[in-house]
């Protein structure tokens, strides 16, 4: 054997010796070593994402609700028109309360959305629970409104808007705010009218947080933590332009009509169409026994002052209470105030 085999098999010897070869569960040991770092980083990339959800579409969705209600007041009133006038408008606080019961009932109890949260693409999330999870990603996860939340918003939304109303007109009636009255219902008046500036105070400090946030554009959202999110990644904006072209040129219309009518005098359109109504003023003398609103012999006539026409007592009375500037059927002069037929001139009301 010569110096060179020597040398290598010597050097063999000398490294085996220096680095052994590594045990058969150093994988597994390096791996379980490494394992809370690596588990560490993947939750760190799956952190809380801020959502940002649209200011507008959310406010949109609110007034589209609003708009909705009052179409379903609308239909329901036409129902009503043939009754006597002025009795759906004792109970209308009663009728708000329905339509928004309804409202409520098919769709935030059965949890779908609002009509106008649907046309946005928005739905109601119980905010608690996404927080107790700490995980958002895209902002349509997390569950929707728990039943008692739901008990809650229905409260809030349609006892507590009837109640106040209630308790506003009532007092009113009672005349709560009037010198003449004792000091309990003063008082009263006045812890009302406190509650009723603190209400909109707090209201208007909730806006400016919406507005800064993008979340809870109500106090009664914020309250019960009832946060408005998309529905589904995917929304479809198509939009008629037929209707829309339809809507700008009534716009136009109306807002020509505003400009137009201040301008036309009165009078003079009535000169212009008397001789297109003969027949109807040839019978004129005998409808002024009827009341203009009914159309029936007034039971308890009144007339309206200073144009002494004569109406029904409730006619004249709820169309003077609905509209402070009502102008009477026959002439169109102001009505200013009301008197019994044949009474003394004393027996004055407005």
């Amino acid at each position: 054997m010569d110096r060179r085999t020597l040398a290598s098999s010597s050097s063999s010897t000398s490294s085996s010796s220096v680095h052994p070869p590594p045990p058969e569960d150093a994988w597994y040991n390096t791996y379980l070593k490494l394992l809370p770092q690596s588990q560490s980083l993947h939750s760190s990339s799956r952190a809380v994402i801020p959502i940002e959800i649209s200011r507008v579409n959310q406010v949109d969705a609110g007034r589209l609700d609003i708009e909705m209600s009052a179409m379903l007041k609308e239909q329901l009133v036409k129902v009503f028109s043939l009754m006597k006038p002025g009795m759906l408008f004792q109970y209308e606080p009663e009728l708000d309360a329905f339509l928004e019961f309804l409202i409520w009932r098919f769709s935030i109890w059965v949890d779908k959305p609002t009509p106008g949260n649907a046309l946005m693409n928005l739905r109601y999330r119980d905010e608690r629970a996404v927080e107790a999870r700490g995980k958002v990603r895209t902002g349509l996860e997390g569950p929707g409104l728990t039943v008692s939340q739901k008990i809650w918003y229905c409260v809030a939304t349609v006892g507590g808007q009837y109640i106040w109303a209630r308790l506003q007109s009532f007092s009113a009636f009672r005349r709560w705010g009037d010198t003449e009255q004792r000091s309990l219902a003063r008082r009263s008046w006045h812890l009302l009218q406190r509650i009723e500036g603190f209400y909109k105070a707090a209201s208007f400090g909730n806006l400016l947080v919406f507005l800064l946030t993008g979340r809870y554009r109500s106090l009664i959202e914020r309250a019960l933590r009832a946060r408005l999110v998309y529905g589904s990644p995917h929304m479809n904006r198509a939009v008629s332009f037929e209707y829309m072209n339809r809507q700008l040129v009534w716009n136009e219309f109306s807002e020509m009509l505003l400009l137009l009518l201040p301008l036309l005098n009165s009078s003079s359109v009535k000169k212009l169409l008397q001789p297109f109504s003969k027949d109807k003023s040839s019978n004129s003398e005998g409808d002024e026994a009827l009341c203009p609103i009914c159309q029936a012999t007034p039971s308890t006539p009144f007339l309206a002052l200073p144009c002494q026409h004569r109406y029904c007592y409730y006619c004249l009375r709820t169309r003077c209470s609905a509209t402070m500037a009502f102008r009477c059927s026959r002439c169109s002069e102001p009505v200013v105030a009301m008197q019994r037929h044949g009474s003394s001139s004393s027996n004055i009301a407005r």
